[in-house]
């Protein structure tokens, strides 16, 4: 079961992959929702002293060994920061492939780099979902007992459909650096490799305008 998991979990980073580097080469062209995309959870913190980013320097952060992801995600997630009125800086360029794992590194590059904040991405989890379909639910049969009853017995197995969805989930995390403090955090759940390109098109969007409504940014033009 673990292996399989594994392999499954693999072949969506691939697909994942072959979409941002989409993203990446389409840019701002991009500009269609993905409609199987969606957050499943969101998280912020209680308030406080307020924070804001505007004018300042944010990292945009993901998390992945596929260097080839990771840059042009950066990228993608960098380009929709600096359209929103901050200095938006990809990790890649700022901290050593050698030290990016190592947290007392990166804090060194960020604080000598004076960034405010950090967006950072992780694709979390992926799995194939199957979801049974019936087709004879609406039908006149099925709107009544007596007239079920008779349709039951006389029609046992009636085929449905069965669709196979491969499930992305990916956490996505705002951080203030000088207060080394989470500020929102939200899961987002994609389906379907196929639409990678457009899922990471706008779930970079989305982040983007997240920053705006929590008031860390400011609006676009």
């Amino acid at each position: 079961m673990m292996m399989s998991t594994s392999m499954g979990f693999e072949r969506a980073r691939r697909a994942l992959h072959r979409g941002l580097v989409g993203v990446a080469i389409a840019g701002a062209a991009i500009t269609m929702l993905a409609a199987d995309t969606k957050f499943t959870s969101t998280w912020k913190a209680p308030a406080g002293a307020p924070v804001t980013f505007a004018g300042r320097k944010v990292i945009a952060l993901v998390i992945s060994d596929d260097d080839s992801l990771r840059v042009s995600s950066e990228e993608a997630l960098t380009a929709q920061l600096t359209a929103r009125g901050l200095v938006g800086t990809p990790a890649y360029r700022l901290i050593p492939r050698e030290e990016v794992k190592r947290p007392e590194s990166a804090r060194a590059w960020f604080e000598r780099a004076g960034a405010e904040g950090v967006v950072a991405m992780r694709l979390v989890d992926a799995k194939t979902v199957r979801t049974y379909t019936p087709d004879t639910w609406t039908t006149m049969p099925y709107g009544t007992l007596w007239g079920y009853y008779g349709y039951g017995w006389n029609s046992m197995y009636v085929p449905g459909r069965v669709d196979v969805d491969t499930v992305f989930s990916i956490e996505t995390l705002i951080f203030s650096v000088p207060r080394n403090q989470l500020l929102w955090a939200g899961v987002s759940e994609s389906r379907n490799p196929k639409d990678a390109q457009r899922l990471i098109a706008e779930l970079v969007k989305t982040i983007a305008k997240e920053l705006q409504k929590q008031g860390l940014t400011r609006a676009v033009k």
